[in-house]
């Protein structure tokens, strides 16, 4: 059966579902996409390439959690048999995700009820997770607790994997596969979302500067851990004459140092090598008081060099 569709997401991820399911016979009647922010946003423009009915939103409730009066006369005019939330990072209402015959489907990169949350992506990075997935739900109330429609598992995660490498190379991929896949289960009346299993729920807030702060006493893996799961947002962070500098491209060295932790063991264009716990940390990128920068460029501009340190961040 071909559905009408309302797709919410934005960028690649929404853009690739918008194809796939239009591919596989199904009308997508509208497009929710937020405003651009520095560059065009690729499901957006796929959208207007199309002829779809476009809606460029940042928000749908108001702070009381109410519905937007506009957004719902938008969503609503358009008389879809099914949401799709390919990826979108915000709170949508009931009166919009419940409006549709076959109410919505909604993206999450974990295996819920693990994970559940917006930083989901980068706890399961700092809480050292081994292995991941993609989970298809039905949004209701809560906080990613809907009903499970598809789950797609197996996805390992590297000893090098950043948050950005996680989504776009691996989660991603197989997030539009799983978006595709349960739109059919739900097209041909297959679909048969079960209740979470509430014992193995965890849930995370998200990663604010305060989580982001570097411990030195923390062990060399833990923190390259907060480190990889903090790139690209919002950077991990230690304090060096008085600023935040955020590590950024960083990997764990083998060796043990010798050195107190924080301590800068070799500083050249290969990066900065900071003495920790249990090891060292290679650094190639980090940003301060500006744009992200090679870490050889800012050991030039500031006078870093071999012994001298950071200071930790909590």
């Amino acid at each position: 059966m071909s559905l009408r569709i309302a797709l919410f997401g934005q960028a690649a991820f929404g853009r690739e579902t918008l194809e796939r399911v239009r591919a596989n016979g199904h009308e997508v009647v509208g497009v929710f996409a937020p405003p651009d922010a520095g560059r065009p946003d690729a499901l957006a423009e796929r959208a207007a390439e199309l002829g779809i009915a476009l809606v460029r939103r940042r928000f749908f409730r108001k702070k009381s959690g109410e519905p937007i009066e506009a957004a719902l006369a938008e969503h609503r005019a358009l008389g879809a048999d099914l949401n799709l939330l390919a990826s979108v990072q915000v709170f949508l209402p009931r009166e919009i995700t419940d409006d549709p015959r076959h109410k919505s489907l909604c993206f999450h990169p974990s295996l819920l009820p693990r994970f559940r949350g917006g930083a989901a992506l980068q706890y399961q990075i700092i809480l050292g997770e081994r292995e991941t997935g993609v989970t298809i739900f039905v949004p209701d109330d809560g906080v990613d607790t809907g009903p499970i429609v598809l789950q797609k598992g197996g996805v390992g995660i590297s000893p090098t994997e950043t948050t950005s490498t996680l989504f776009f190379e691996k989660l991603q991929p197989l997030g539009i596969e799983a978006m595709v896949e349960a739109t059919e289960l739900v097209a041909s009346g297959r679909a048969k979302p079960r209740a979470q299993d509430e014992r193995l729920a965890t849930a995370h807030g998200l990663v604010d500067d305060t989580v982001a702060a570097i411990d030195l006493a923390a062990p060399a893996a833990e923190i390259d851990r907060l480190v990889r799961g903090c790139d690209p947002q919002p950077g991990a962070w230690l304090r060096f004459a008085g600023q935040r500098v955020r590590l950024f491209d960083a990997a764990l060295l083998p060796e043990r140092a010798s050195a107190a932790a924080g301590t800068v063991i070799d500083c050249g264009d290969a990066g900065l090598s900071i003495a920790l716990r249990g090891g060292a940390l290679r650094v190639k990128r980090v940003r301060a008081d500006g744009g992200k920068e090679a870490a050889a460029d800012f050991a030039k501009r500031v006078g870093l060099e071999a012994g001298r340190s950071f200071e930790s961040g909590a």
